[in-house]
């Protein structure tokens, strides 16, 4: 079983709307409201894989039950704790015509100590059952930026391991409590290890300091696939995966897709190639589809045979 832990969770809603312009009035062609937060957009992806996944979190009020009925709908496990306020709505535009997106969070609740000491107690009773813990998204306003460490490491001594996908400090922290792999995309990677990608080889660097800042394996998700820095120990290997673009729908949670299936084949125990090969393939997939974390499994596993996946020799252009 895996696993997902989404500690702000939200009621994501994502509009088509063509030729968006500021100050402008626009119609809307097409709509959905779906859970969301990226441990959840994760959880969906995994369940359209055929994955036995339960998603964690914190939930709150109205909204809270809203998401819960949402997953529900999905038939996707769910245990989250309540507490006070209400869950966050997200707003994501997308334009058909040219691919683009922009993206509206709100904060969401705060969360109290207290709270937080229960959702540890939490997600330690489930990882007894767990295979693998994906720790995903931005934390809560109450949780101090060493949130994610604490979780690693007690999932650590529990045995599970951990997949971090996050950004800022809370990236930066988390590395320090070394979790079995960390898979930001290239802005997030880019602010974790202080430089901007500019230079040939510079996301073979990057993956090389995420190993060296703790992580025991690291992942940098591109627009055409990913760059890994993957294995155990001094049989760490770089790799590049890389899929032809496909027309886009909506690009919004890709990278979640992409988490999902490389876990997914981690879970199975394939070859690490054929791990990447998978999660390129079904982030490429969910581009297909309007809403975050949504997969056809089927034509994801399609899609796997024209991934290509080498073994780094020479520096890479950054795509």
């Amino acid at each position: 079983m895996i696993l997902t832990v989404t500690l702000n969770i939200a009621l994501d809603r994502t509009v088509a709307v063509p030729r968006v312009a500021l100050g402008n009035r626009h119609r809307v062609v097409d709509s959905r409201r779906a859970a969301g937060g990226k441990g959840v957009n994760i959880a969906r992806a995994l369940k359209s894989l055929g994955e036995p996944v339960i998603a964690t979190g914190f939930a709150a009020g109205p909204t809270g039950a809203r998401i819960r009925e949402l997953l529900d709908a999905e038939q996707v496990l769910h245990d989250f704790v309540e507490v006070a306020g209400d869950s966050r709505t997200n707003l994501s535009i997308v334009d058909p015509t040219s691919g683009e997106q922009t993206e509206i969070n709100e904060r969401g609740p705060n969360v109290a100590a207290t709270d937080l000491e229960r959702f540890t107690e939490r997600l330690l009773y489930l990882a007894g059952g767990a295979d693998f813990c994906v720790i995903a998204g931005s934390l809560p306003p109450g949780a101090e930026a060493d949130q994610y460490a604490a979780l690693i490491a007690g999932l650590r001594a529990s045995g599970v391991p951990t997949l971090l996908d996050t950004d800022g400090e809370p990236m930066r922290v988390g590395l320090r409590a070394q979790p079995s792999v960390v898979v930001p995309n290239v802005a997030e990677a880019e602010e974790a290890v202080g430089y901007e990608f500019t230079e040939p080889g510079d996301l073979v660097s990057a993956v090389d300091s995420l190993v060296g800042m703790g992580a025991e394996e690291a992942i940098v998700t591109t627009p055409s696939g990913c760059v890994a820095f993957v294995g155990e120990g001094n049989a760490r290997t770089h790799y590049e995966a890389t899929i032809e673009p496909l027309a886009t729908v909506a690009s919004v949670g890709s990278g979640d897709a992409f988490l999902a299936g490389f876990v997914a084949g981690r879970r199975a125990g394939r070859p690490i190639e054929d791990c990447l090969a998978y999660g390129v393939a079904c982030g490429a997939e969910s581009t297909q589809h309007l809403g975050a974390g949504t997969i056809d499994g089927v034509e994801a596993a399609k899609l796997t045979d024209r991934v290509s996946v080498e073994r780094l020799s020479a520096p890479l252009r950054v795509a």
